[in-house]
């Protein structure tokens, strides 16, 4: 396979020479069942944050609502399905509030929860109060948003992922009010949630959540909610990407009440986790990984476990995550659908509300190198015919 001339952050070029044969954990995953999914994962339970993938025929202007290519957004997450993995559903991964409004969200909800029924898949699914839009709003006007959410939600039969709210975010006037909230959602759900805790990296909107920016006051009110309530709460995300206080949080917990890591930086070791226990997973980071990341869970399931096995497979695969997810974190979306496209899983490089622009040459021409490098398009030929063909239209001439 010829070579290939990468620009990098200093405009410089470099050689890069494609792999010519995928890892072997590409090749097909884990056996599918008759109806399509995968067997599920033992040892940890694992959701991919799924992004989706956009009509890029539909005629539309910025300012419209987003057009999704709903056969190529529900293929893709069969794809994760067969491999024994959980679909995280209209998350941020999926442009949620950054080009995918509510009604849009509950209509990827609605088919993916219904496809998640017809293969056996595991689905659980955002809920939040962006149907608020910008405006101020009221406490009570939160509440009304996040139960209208909340319900469409539990009549799909999906879990629900209680996210943070952008509107709460501005209408709190402390941890009293988050407590308030959280404790009145929590007694109306029909089943345990999963609390979700993103940090302002991944949302500026979401400076001071939990009614304070000291992440250890913050912290407090974070448990209090749990404590107040601990059988309606499944679990928890943190995505703060400090994986120390993802731990000193874990060991906090209640023994019913579960970690699901959204640390996209250092989620091998808090996998892996340590004698006092380990996080399951909830990352965006799974969604170009997904094969890879069930390979490497599914070592952990031999008699015993092998975590050598696990930590060789994922931890090379560390370096293309903190790449994805550099400040501005909340661009990771635009390498997530890059790979996706790479990878041949959809058939262009068009994001919902444009946000291919989100990222640069060079920062895409690095993410394809560190992904061809740990072996992670099951046709490297076709990755890097495509990578040829973005690099050139761009102004890159190839050898």
């Amino acid at each position: 396979m010829s070579l290939l001339r990468l620009p990098g952050a200093d405009g410089t070029l470099t050689e890069h020479r494609p792999r010519t044969e995928p890892a072997a954990f590409t090749a097909g995953g884990h056996p599918r069942t008759e109806s399509g999914g995968g067997s599920a994962l033992a040892a940890r339970t694992v959701f991919s944050a799924a992004h989706v993938v956009a009509d890029p025929y539909a005629d539309i202007s910025p300012d419209d609502p987003a057009a999704v290519d709903w056969d190529a957004t529900l293929a893709f997450r069969r794809h994760l399905w067969s491999h024994g993995l959980g679909v995280a559903e209209a998350m941020d991964t999926a442009q949620r509030g950054m080009g995918l409004d509510w009604a849009g969200a509950a209509e990827l909800i609605r088919r993916s929860a219904a496809e998640a029924k017809a293969v056996g898949g595991l689905v659980a699914c955002g809920v939040g109060t962006d149907q608020l839009g910008a405006r101020p709003a009221s406490l009570a006007e939160v509440k009304a948003a996040y139960e209208e959410q909340l319900a469409l939600v539990e009549e799909t039969g999906a879990q629900a992922i209680l996210m943070a709210s952008r509107a709460l975010a501005v209408a709190a006037r402390g941890p009293e009010d988050y407590l308030e909230v959280y404790r009145h959602l929590l007694a109306q759900a029909s089943r345990p949630v999963i609390l979700h805790w993103l940090g302002p990296m991944f949302d500026p909107a979401l400076e001071g959540y939990w009614g304070s920016s000291d992440l250890d006051a913050a912290t407090e009110t974070f448990l209090a909610v749990i404590a107040a309530n601990p059988a309606k709460v499944d679990g928890i995300k943190v995505s703060l990407l400090e994986a120390q206080r993802e731990i000193d949080i874990r060991r906090r917990l209640p023994g019913t009440v579960r970690c699901y890591t959204g640390d996209d930086f250092n989620y091998p070791e808090l996998i892996a986790g340590d004698e006092q226990g380990f996080s399951h997973a909830l990352l965006g980071i799974f969604d170009p990984l997904g094969p890879l990341a069930a390979e490497a869970v599914r070592a952990l399931e031999a008699d015993g476990g092998d975590p050598k096995r696990f930590r060789g497979l994922l931890d090379p695969t560390v370096p293309l995550s903190r790449h994805l997810f550099t400040a501005p974190t909340r661009f990771y979306k635009t390498g997530v659908v890059f790979l996706a496209w790479l990878a041949g899983h959809q058939e262009h490089f068009r994001m919902v509300g444009g946000l291919e622009s989100a990222r640069s040459l060079p920062h895409l021409a690095r993410a394809y190198e560190l992904a061809d490098g740990v072996g992670l398009f099951a046709d490297p030929g076709r990755a890097a015919a495509r990578m040829r063909a973005l690099l050139e239209i761009n102004g890159v001439e190839q050898p």
